[in-house]
């Protein structure tokens, strides 16, 4: 059994929310939303996985209480206790996201998310691999536009989807064509 879990911001928890559907083979309106053929990824036996949790942390504090990080990166700024980076920090506070959820859920699969100004930061994390990427789309959390908002969250649930039904069916060529992703081997 491969144990999953998510520390989510931008996206909400629904990248969780997709995963525990597919794992638990859900159909119509509890079933997938984002995922319409997992077989195209590849052979993988999506009903070897367990989603153990899935977070959504939008601030700060949740930050600093519920995932235990002590020293998290300062904010560019804060709206109602919800973080806001840069794009380069919001990378980083996705893999720090995603190394708190794995270290307290002893999960295989660890991901990440954090977007405030630009496009976002996605980490994956397993024992082997950390994989850092973006979405494709730029929002600005202080503009407060919804539309932009929205589809930037879109992206980043639909990439990140990809991304692990390809790591899971270890696809390496096909995650590494996508825009913008590092793999980092441990």
């Amino acid at each position: 059994m491969i144990k999953i879990a998510t520390a989510e911001c931008f996206t909400h928890g629904k990248i969780g929310r997709e995963l525990h559907a597919l794992a638990q083979n859900y159909e119509g309106n509890f079933g997938m939303e984002y995922i319409q053929n997992s077989k195209q990824y590849g052979n993988f036996d999506y009903n070897e996985l367990n989603v153990t949790c899935s977070l959504f942390i939008p601030t700060l504090e949740a930050v600093k209480k519920i995932l235990n990080v002590k020293n998290p990166p300062k904010p560019d700024t804060l709206i109602k206790g919800i973080k806001v980076y840069n794009e380069e920090k919001d990378k980083t506070v996705s893999k720090i996201m995603a190394k708190a959820v794995k270290e307290l859920s002893d999960c295989d699969i660890a991901i990440g998310t954090s977007a405030g100004i630009g496009r976002g930061g996605i980490t994956i994390l397993t024992n082997n691999f950390e994989i850092t990427t973006t979405t494709d789309i730029y929002a600005d959390l202080t503009d407060n536009n919804s539309s932009d908002l929205f589809k930037r969250s879109e992206s980043g649930i639909k990439k990140t989807l990809e991304i692990i039904l390809l790591l899971l069916n270890n696809n390496f060529d096909r995650i590494n064509s996508l825009e913008n992703v590092e793999i980092i081997k441990k």
